[in-house]
């Protein structure tokens, strides 16, 4: 019996035993199974609300494509959703497979989506064919369509449908899960098993979590960085382009200076070569006018028509005489003789001046400051450089039209005109109401010989002239000018100071008149004449012997040196420049030997640098006539008599 009982109880736990693992694999099956509709049910309800939100991501970028019709960006994105928001519906489909009434619900949700893909393509559409307001109109139609609302209830009654599902099966769960649970208490070391497996899982869960802190903590401090590099490049990207720009103006401004500093050595180069050419043409006038001079001096009554031609002759001569002194004033090598003047006592005084030379016609309206700083200039070349102006004017109008005269007094700043220096100027413009200047005819209108004027009817110097003038005395022209409505030529004169001093290089003109006091000084005076041209020697030589002078003559400063010795000479009149040795270095050297002696300088060309070396002293410029020679020669003469203790050179003369 025991046997059988033993058997028997071993049987029963045997039967027990697998009875109990039966029923815990049955009880863990039925659980699993509901686990697995309860997953199913889950994903069900989730990929429902994935599905309303690609769809509804889909019609918001589709909101910013029919507004900025970027297909790339918006448009791109409108349509990924809307493809993810199809894979998203057959994949619901494929999970309602099972369930006869879900899968009749997806159907009609299908239909609902298809149509709303219609309704959403057309405002598509448009916005690709950047149709403008088109795409917005037609989403804004498919906004107020009922299919988007019945869209959302039907996934919403789907997903309403997988919640009763899930409850139920929520319940099973917890049924058989209470059944496991009572089934595996007597698993108790198992579930110590599992315990520790467990644990060991969630260590292994803190490492992980711990890794992933500290990838993101990393990530972040990246992210930073590179933002702040980001930062950094921006502001330096706008410093180079501050630079960029700063470099630009400052070749813009290179070039600018570049241009004018061209023109302003153009015109240098060309008064260089004006002056150049003015002086060996006065050394020919110097013959021409010296010869005809004595030509005419030795003509009696019968030779009347000679006579005439000889002073056809000196007219000529002087008329070139003329155009060389007009070179001279444009390479600034006349000498001036700067006096102050009043801009508004001068100015007036040659309004009869200008309406006899400008004629009826033109109307001149003088708009003058009365309180105008005085300048300091040769009023004579100040004059002559208005003339010039009006006489422009007037061409320029076609001896019709307003003439206007104005001054004021400017403060400049340096190169705000031309090259001029910082200071005060007395600004003088003519401005007419003429024809007006094209760019190129400006650029080169102080050119000498350019005109625009027909032939005979313009040298082309009278600009060239008043250039020459205005830069002699320091200041700066301008020229500002419109085709068609006129022209303004405005002169910069630096503002007098204080008046100058007066013992200035006094020259003579080339004809003068020879006074009866002249010719008691003069008598007999003994002259050594300096002059490197020897047709101008000749004739100057010529001049004085008929002047009645004893007169002797050399080619070189060095040549002077060796005939000259203390009270042979009354006078020494030399050229002002020679090779070698230029006048006012042979007269340092004679000044040394003999402190007393008379000095007259002759010159077609002087230069701005020597007009020191040449004060106090008498100056004759080429050409002159015998009328001028003689002239000059008695008031050096007479200079040295009554400056200087009797020498015996003078009281030969006496």
């Amino acid at each position: 019996m025991r046997r059988v009982a033993a058997v028997s109880g071993a049987l029963f736990v045997t039967l027990a035993l697998l009875f109990m693992v039966y029923m815990v694999s049955t009880t863990n099956d039925a659980r699993l199974a509901a686990q697995d509709r309860e997953r199913h049910a889950y994903d069900v309800t989730l990929l429902t609300r994935s599905l309303d939100a690609t769809i509804s991501n889909s019609e918001a970028a589709l909101g910013r494509f029919v507004l900025d019709e970027q297909e790339e960006t918006s448009g791109n994105i409108y349509y990924g959703e809307w493809r993810k928001a199809r894979v998203q519906l057959n994949e619901l489909n494929r999970l309602v497979a099972r369930d006869p009434a879900q899968r009749e619900r997806v159907a009609e949700l299908r239909e609902l989506f298809n149509r709303r893909d219609t309704e959403l393509a057309r405002a598509a559409r448009a916005a690709a064919a950047q149709q403008g307001e088109g795409g917005v109109n037609l989403f804004y139609t498919a906004g107020l369509s009922p299919t988007g609302p019945a869209l959302s209830a039907k996934l919403s009654d789907i997903a309403a449908a997988e919640r009763d599902k899930l409850t139920r099966s929520i319940e099973t769960t917890q049924f058989f899960s209470t059944e496991a649970d009572r089934l595996t208490d007597y698993l108790g070391w198992l579930g110590i098993l599992v315990g520790g497996i467990a644990l060991m899982l969630g260590l292994s869960s803190y490492s992980t979590l711990r890794a992933y802190l500290a990838s993101k903590e990393e990530a972040e401090t990246e992210a930073e960085r590179a933002g702040e590099l980001e930062v950094a490049v921006a502001e330096r990207t706008a410093e180079l382009v501050a630079a960029n720009e700063a470099l630009k103006a400052e070749a813009e401004e290179r070039q600018l200076a570049e241009a004018q500093l061209r023109q302003v050595q153009k015109m240098e180069a060309v008064g260089q070569l004006t002056g150049g050419i003015a002086h060996d043409f006065n050394n020919m006038l110097a013959v021409v006018v010296g010869g005809l001079d004595l030509a005419r001096r030795r003509i009696d009554g019968p030779r009347r028509e000679v006579m005439g031609h000889l002073t056809n002759a000196m007219e000529g001569a002087t008329r070139a005489a003329a155009l060389t002194r007009r070179l001279l004033s444009f390479a600034r090598s006349e000498p001036l003789l700067p006096e102050r003047v009043e801009s508004a006592t001068l100015i007036p005084s040659m309004r009869d001046l200008l309406d006899r030379t400008l004629g009826e016609r033109i109307s001149i309206h003088l708009d003058l400051q009365d309180d105008a700083w005085p300048v300091f200039v040769d009023p004579h070349q100040f004059e002559n450089a208005l003339l010039n102006l009006a006489v422009n004017a007037r061409d320029a109008m076609q001896g019709v039209g307003d003439l206007t005269i104005e001054s004021a007094n400017v403060s400049l700043k340096a190169g705000e005109v031309g090259d001029n220096l910082k200071g005060e100027y007395l600004r003088i413009s003519v401005r007419d109401t003429g024809c007006g200047m094209t760019d190129e005819v400006r650029e080169r209108a102080f050119e000498p010989f350019f005109t625009t004027k027909d032939v005979g009817k313009g040298t082309g110097l009278g600009l060239s002239q008043i250039f020459g003038f205005v830069h002699q005395s320091g200041g700066e022209v301008d020229i500002d000018s419109t085709v068609g409505e006129g022209t303004t030529v405005s002169l910069y004169i630096p503002r007098a100071q204080a008046i100058a001093n007066e013992d200035k290089v006094k020259v003579h003109p080339a004809a003068a008149s020879l006074s009866e006091e002249d010719d008691i000084v003069c008598a007999n005076a003994r002259i050594l004449l300096v002059e490197d041209d020897p047709r101008v020697r000749t004739a100057t030589v010529g001049a004085l012997e008929d002047l009645g002078y004893d007169p002797r003559s050399c080619g070189s400063g060095a040549e002077a040196l060796e005939l000259f010795k203390p009270g042979e000479f009354d006078l020494v009149i030399t050229d002002v420049v020679m090779p070698k040795m230029t006048g006012p270095e042979l007269v340092r050297e004679l000044k040394a030997i003999q402190p007393d002696l008379s000095i007259l300088f002759v010159t077609g060309y002087v230069g701005e640098g020597d007009n020191d070396e040449l004060v106090g002293h008498e100056i004759l410029r080429k050409p002159f006539t015998i009328g001028g020679l003689s002239s000059a020669v008695a008031n050096a003469l007479r200079a040295g008599f009554t400056s200087q203790p009797p020498s015996a050179g003078a009281a030969a003369t006496g």
